[in-house]
């Protein structure tokens, strides 16, 4: 498969509330497709972050930003584009980072967290040096990373409780 530049073009998800922060890699295709973050059908971001949140599961856009929001959440992706093949994270090539400061200014982040470790590996390289913040590293919720259990998801992704 060949890769092809991608730019990011979905907006950050935050307010001035938000205290922690969500960092993916890059939207997938079918999270293009869709218009939003872990659009896949099979990603498991917005079922861990309901059920941690003691919430439905959201099906809409609005209703996925209005969980994130009312739960302090923001959501965003580490890359403003890359050349990547599909889906797959590890064919990254070109990254170039996305400027964490227009969410950072204007909230009171208290922890940064990622979604897999391309995400956490690309932060420490293109984002910690600006932001001097450490991020921990949560388990990829991608349908491509189904060797960890949804249970250890939840028990994985329930470190962000502690900030909320």
């Amino acid at each position: 498969m060949k890769s092809t530049y991608i730019t990011h073009n979905f907006t950050p998800v935050f307010d001035k509330y938000s205290r922690i922060l969500m960092l993916g890699t890059m939207p997938s295709p079918r999270s293009r497709e869709v218009g939003f973050y872990y659009g896949h059908p099979r990603n498991r971001f917005w079922k861990v972050i309901s059920d941690i949140c003691r919430e439905s599961l959201p099906n809409t856009t609005e209703d996925k930003i209005t969980l994130a929001l009312s739960h302090h959440i923001a959501v965003w992706d580490v890359l403003a584009g890359c050349d990547i093949c599909g889906a797959d994270d590890s064919s990254i090539r070109n990254p170039k980072a996305n400027d964490l400061d227009i969410i950072l200014s204007h909230a009171d982040i208290r922890a940064i967290f990622t979604t897999g470790t391309k995400a956490y590996q690309l932060y420490q390289k293109y984002c910690y040096p600006k932001t001097g913040i450490k991020a921990a590293m949560l388990p990829s919720t991608s349908p491509a990373n189904c060797r960890v259990s949804y249970e250890e998801l939840k028990t994985a992704y329930s470190a962000i409780l502690k900030y909320l």
